[in-house]
């Protein structure tokens, strides 16, 4: 692995550095939101079947096997194994650049407070569902999470300011490994979070967040992506792209 001096790009920044910030937060909101629709739909139905998406259900999970079930704990995980993936990234890239790494930490840093918040908002007003009319409303607003998330990576994805290290091995997958697939590469990039998944279940025994809503990410979130690319903001175009040398 080799420092990187000057990135090698595959295409140049044509928005200015506002419309970047603004796309940014946007998408920041939106993928937090979407995130925790799915978390807190999932836990407030019982017995839970109907789970989150497939990052941050495995996420979530091995965050409360190692930290508990505190109102922290959601925070940490998100923090800590992106971070991890950042340098997952790395080593794909075969270039170690600081400057990026600090990038996904700036992502991670809002992204991992509005998670918490959101969620605690969110478990406060939403009751269980207690009937089947509730059940099938969290399903679809569970789906809607999803979208949410699909069409936010869409989003941030393009203005490549910052990323999620998540999304950001998405995108070295999809345009270094994979010829612009963006369906297959969210299939590869989630190796890391099924490893982190089983982690937790040997550790405490147990899983959750996992079901029909994951399932749904799991066929669905990388086609949202793909189709969102065409639609929402067509004519923002991925820049400054950098998949390594």
């Amino acid at each position: 692995m080799k420092i990187a001096e000057e990135p090698a790009t595959t295409s140049k920044r044509t928005i200015s550095m506002t419309s970047s910030l603004v796309y940014f937060v946007i998408s920041l909101v939106f993928n937090s939101f979407g995130n925790v629709l799915t978390l807190v739909t999932s836990s407030h139905i019982h017995p839970q079947f109907l789970g989150s998406a497939y990052w941050t259900a495995a996420e979530a999970n091995l965050g409360h096997a190692i930290l508990g079930n505190n109102s922290t704990a959601l925070f940490w995980a998100f923090l800590v194994l992106g971070m991890m993936i950042s340098f997952l990234n790395a080593i794909l890239m075969h270039e170690l650049d600081w400057h990026r790494i600090f990038g996904n930490f700036l992502f991670l840093l809002p992204f991992s407070i509005f998670i918490q918040w959101f969620s605690n908002i969110f478990n406060q007003i939403m009751p269980d569902a207690t009937t089947t009319p509730m059940v099938v409303i969290y399903i679809l607003i569970n789906f809607i999470g999803v979208i949410f998330i699909g069409t936010a990576i869409s989003i941030y994805q393009r203005v490549n300011l910052v990323l999620h290290p998540a999304d950001d091995l998405t995108q070295i997958l999809r345009f270094r490994y994979f010829h612009g697939n963006a369906t297959i590469a969210m299939w590869v990039s989630y190796v890391p979070p099924t490893i982190m998944a089983l982690i937790a279940v040997l550790m405490t025994g147990t899983i959750t967040n996992f079901g029909l809503g994951t399932l749904f990410a799991f066929l669905f979130q990388g086609s949202v992506t793909g189709i969102a690319d065409r639609i929402v903001f067509p004519k923002l175009k991925h820049e400054a792209l950098d998949v390594g040398r």
